[in-house]
């Protein structure tokens, strides 16, 4: 599966417009999490445990949204684009979407 943030994908010709695709996660932080950041927040730095948490979210959501286009008959995903959004005090929704298309 094709998937760009590009609205066309240079040298392909989109034959089909299947629709919206998404997909989606809701990740929560752990007690283990909160003290390491907590401890990290006063000597800078990257917060490894929640970098590793959102990457592991996208890497979801990503998949998700891929197996929604092949649902449809999809064979690429164009303008595709991530978004965040924090459900309450300890977890985030990581959502990926796109427009899935059929390219010859």
């Amino acid at each position: 599966m094709l998937v760009v943030t590009a609205n066309k994908i240079h040298g392909k010709n989109i034959v089909e417009v299947k629709g919206l695709v998404q997909g989606s996660t809701v990740q929560s932080k752990h007690v283990g999490r909160d003290i390491g950041a907590g401890l990290k927040t006063l000597i800078g730095g990257e917060i490894k445990g929640y970098s590793d948490l959102m990457h592991e979210a996208r890497d979801i959501a990503y998949d998700r949204m891929i197996e929604d286009a092949k649902r449809l008959g999809a064979n690429a995903i164009v303008a595709m684009r991530y978004q965040t959004s924090q459900i309450m005090n300890s977890a985030s929704e990581v959502i990926a979407y796109g427009t899935a298309v059929v390219i010859a």
